[in-house]
């Protein structure tokens, strides 16, 4: 089975190291894979992954949500302790229908909110699929370097130059079910399953550098939670295509 954590501990060992997106941004570290985590939910799930990854040898940076389920203090800080970056993962102008004004507020207000709690200099926006707003287009209107942030990932890195593999829907850069976390790109990969990632890395095709995108409730530390998450990731798929085609239309 696909998306278990013996797998994702298969994919870790494929790697020869990994850097954060703010290592990557200030060009501290060189190494070819940008490992990324988007925290939508199960930060206690998060926390397990980051073990791992520090047991291994590796760092990712970990994009959390602010909502009160995902925004963990105690589990944020070990996270950091253990060598990882910590990012916003914003969502403020879907939080706020459209208004500019007080998404932005909202946004410098939540940022302080995490940076009492660690060194946060890096965002990334959360998709929010059921939303009509993008909350990539709060930076039509302001700049988030004003905020003391060096990058956001979809504005920072060129795709074109660096490959993008998301897990996105528990599937791996599918776009009938991934709405918004794609990126424009003249590198494109048939990729199924973690394993095709593997071979992709370890193949002579493999691209000069990765940003590999891994969102921890995608994956499951036994059967039972496989087996939970499978069934309601389905369900959310099944609606997201469904939006798809509706947008579609319109």
């Amino acid at each position: 089975m696909d998306f278990t954590i013996n797998r994702y501990k298969l994919l870790l060992q494929s790697f020869k190291s990994t850097q954060t997106f703010g290592e990557y941004l200030n060009e501290t570290f060189t190494c070819n894979i940008v490992l990324r985590h988007d925290v939508d939910r199960s930060p206690k799930n998060a926390l397990k992954m980051a073990v791992i990854e520090h047991e291994l040898g590796f760092k990712a940076t970990y994009f959390f949500r602010s909502h009160p389920h995902v925004f963990q203090h105690e589990i944020i800080k070990k996270i950091e302790s253990l060598g990882h970056e910590i990012g916003y993962h914003y969502e403020n102008l879907s939080d706020f229908n459209g208004d500019f004004d007080k998404a932005i507020q909202n946004f410098s207000e939540t940022l302080e909110k995490f940076r009492i709690i660690a060194n946060v200099n890096t965002v990334c926006m959360h998709g929010s699929p059921l939303s009509k707003y993008n909350n990539q287009d709060l930076w039509k209107k302001f700049n988030f370097r004003d905020f003391g942030i060096i990058g956001e990932p979809y504005f920072s890195i060129n795709f074109n130059k660096v490959a993008y593999v998301t897990d996105a829907g528990r599937k791996w850069n599918d776009e009938k079910v991934n709405f918004r976390d794609k990126v424009n790109s003249t590198m494109h990969f048939n990729i199924r399953n973690t394993n095709d990632i593997i071979k992709l890395i370890n193949s002579k095709e493999a691209p000069s550098d990765m940003m590999i995108n891994i969102h921890p409730h995608n994956w499951a530390f036994s059967s039972a939670e496989w087996g939970k998450i499978y069934i309601w990731q389905g369900f959310k798929n099944i609606i997201k295509i469904i939006l798809h085609t509706l947008d579609k239309r319109n």
